[in-house]
Parts: structure tokens; sequence; C-alpha cells
């Protein structure tokens, strides 16, 4: 079992696209009146201004409260300079964290909307 999709929300399409293009790496997919974000098999989808989601949690998701980690590819040190390049802000680390591959190096960064990300970096395999 793995997870297909999460739920985020944002307050403006234009810039959460581009943020989340050009700085977390996502596909953008055009869904109806919205978008999604894809990276690989695995798919945010995203409600945002002038959508009405049908089903939902009880409690609403609204821009702000995510709180997302992502594999980065390479090192911490280089995922640092990627945000760094980007313009974006480190909040938090690098440092060693628990991930669903098991200890990593993680920093952590916001989204336009305030969302808390995390980019975690897992030692090559051997």
């Amino acid at each position: 079992m793995r997870l297909d999709h999460v739920v985020i929300a944002v307050s403006d399409w234009a810039r959460s696209n581009a943020f989340y293009r050009d700085v977390v790496g996502a596909e953008i997919v055009r869904r109806g009146d919205g978008y999604a974000y894809r990276f690989g098999e695995q798919q945010l989808n995203v409600h945002g201004p002038g959508l009405s989601p049908g089903l939902r949690a009880t409690l609403r998701v609204v821009p702000g409260n995510s709180d997302l980690c992502m594999v980065w590819p390479g090192t911490v040190e280089e995922a640092v300079a990627h945000l760094a390049a980007h313009g974006v802000p480190v909040i938090a680390g690098p440092g060693p964290r628990e991930g669903g591959r098991g200890t990593g190096a993680s920093v952590y960064f916001r989204d336009p909307d305030g969302s808390l990300l995390e980019f975690i970096a897992y030692p090559p395999a051997r």
C-alpha cells in the first residue's frame, strides 16, 4: 500500500502553481477548473480560488494548514542551495530527521500560503 494523493489548499493559483513547479518540482496538471501537482506517480490535489470541492474532510482544508515532506533526489546541501536560488528561506535545518525510508537529512521551508514543507535527502542505497 502507498499514498496516491493528498489534498492541499492555496489562495492564488498563479503564485502557487509557479512555486510548486519551480521550487518543489511538480508537474502542473489541469483538473477541471483547477489544478493538481504531480510528482511521478504521486499527486497533490489542490483546492483553490473558485472551486467548490464536492466530497471533503469534515474540517475543510484551508491555505496554510498543510505539512508535507518530499524526498529530495540529491544531498540536503543541494536542497538548501536550490531553495536559496529561488529566494525561499530555510526555517529549520538542515538536520537529521526520521522519514519513511529511515534517517535522512532534511530542511524546512514554507509555501506562499504558509504551509510547512520539507525536503528530505536519504543516503545513497548500498
